[in-house]
């Protein structure tokens, strides 16, 4: 994603979506910039650093965005525009519905209205005034204690950052066990996804959650777990408490659009909670110049990558699967001091590189990660990682990535990314 810590695409959207419900449940997902940063600023790098770089280490509910492995579940474009005569079950509420401000405490009370019988505790909020409305609670339905949480927000519609948004991610790199993407009758797009709060694994804490966002831009993201907190409790029960159909029922309730439309503007007209996002290089085009400059005797057994700025491909030189990830980012100047310390070599040019080598950090045994991160003097960072396993959080398929320190350095190097950005 000191710089950055590495974390996959899909839990940066995740993050970002419930890092709009106030940061109220704690995440151990470290920070990618400084504090004085703005808010939008801190959730663009966060979203667009990804999977790379920091000598430690992509939502909530985040969602952060995906390594998007080829794999079943996607919500593709292709998808996207197949499912564009399909109707999802769930009342759908007018687009012309009213703004409507909530105080805290209105939208503690509009969650529980919403909630199936059952007892609700622990209930912190923020109202529309705040731009960053959200609700948590703690809910039993008798059958064990779930966190519950929902937050409110506006994106550009059709934006890459409201497509990221409800785009499933792939099993390979964010393990799951179901995750479907609807387009309702309004044209509003609808994630449902069944997953786990570690990719890993380690403890048994499951995440749930709806996404939605509309085509006026509102994005309501309602997320629940088989604990009574994010992280840090125990597993109370086997699933969390809401189905999916009542996590669909609760996202698509009108009093939430009418909510998000009443989050106020900035002196621009732009919702406070949205994001100014910079083009990125196209996803397709990275995974093809990455794979174009695998050095020769490495067999692609897969790839893939996302809308913008990331990619990846596993190779396979005859000794076990090796994945290597990319990403090609502009304007990234303002954070340089985050992402590079005083041990990074300069160029000639000015360009920055600092090389990375330690373990793994999402639970693979015996996986270790090697990073070339790079950062020209206009501010086009490229930065790659390799792995000694073919995903991160599976264990180790040989001693040492496939690609060497040298070759890693030569890839992030290439004249290629500059065409691309």
């Amino acid at each position: 994603m000191p710089v950055e810590p590495t974390q996959d695409p899909f839990e940066d959207r995740l993050g970002a979506a419930l890092r709009q419900t106030g940061d109220t449940f704690d995440t151990d997902r470290p920070a990618l910039v400084a504090a004085g940063h703005t808010r939008g600023r801190r959730m663009r790098v966060r979203r667009r650093a990804a999977v790379f770089g920091g000598a430690a280490s992509l939502a909530l509910v985040g969602v952060g965005a995906t390594l998007v492995l080829p794999g079943a579940g996607q919500g593709t474009d292709e998808e996207r525009a197949r499912s564009a005569g399909r109707t999802g079950t769930a009342a759908v509420a007018s687009a012309t519905t009213a703004p409507t401000p909530l105080t805290d405490e209105e939208m503690i009370a509009t969650l529980r209205s919403l909630l199936p019988a059952g007892k609700v505790t622990g209930a912190t909020a923020q109202g529309t005034s705040t731009g960053t409305p959200y609700a948590n609670v703690v809910y039993d339905d008798g059958q064990g204690a779930g966190a519950v949480a929902v937050g409110l927000g506006r994106v550009e519609p059709d934006s890459q950052n409201a497509r990221e948004m409800t785009t499933c991610p792939d099993k390979a790199v964010s393990p799951h066990d179901a995750c479907r993407t609807t387009r309702l009758a309004d044209g509003s797009f609808l994630m449902i996804f069944q997953g786990y709060e570690y990719p890993d694994r380690r403890v048994d804490t499951k995440r749930w959650q709806a996404e939605l966002v509309t085509p006026e831009g509102r994005h309501i993201s309602v997320s629940e777990w088989n604990a009574a907190a994010e992280k840090d409790a125990p597993v109370t029960r086997p699933e969390p408490p809401l189905t999916p159909a009542e996590l669909e029922r609760i996202a698509t309730a009108p009093a939430w659009r009418g909510a998000a439309d009443a989050i106020p503007v900035d002196p621009k007209g732009k919702p406070t909670s949205g994001t100014d996002l910079p083009p990125g290089a196209d996803g397709t085009t990275v995974v093809k110049t990455l794979r174009k400059l695998m050095p020769k005797g490495l067999k692609v057994v897969s790839e893939g990558g996302q809308e913008t700025e990331y990619g990846y491909v596993v190779v396979d030189d005859g000794r076990g699967a090796t994945l290597v990830q990319i990403n090609v980012q502009p304007d990234m100047s303002d954070v340089a001091d985050q992402l590079f310390g005083p041990e990074a070599e300069t160029l000639p040019d000015g360009t920055k590189v600092a090389v990375r080598q330690g373990p793994g950090e999402k639970g693979g045994e015996g996986v270790v990660m090697w990073t070339v991160d790079t950062l020209r003097p206009d501010g086009r960072r490229v930065v790659i990682s390799a792995f000694n396993s073919g995903a991160q959080h599976t264990p180790a398929t040989r001693e040492a990535p496939a690609l060497t320190i040298g070759q890693l350095r030569e890839i992030a190097l290439s004249e290629q990314w500059l065409t691309l950005l």
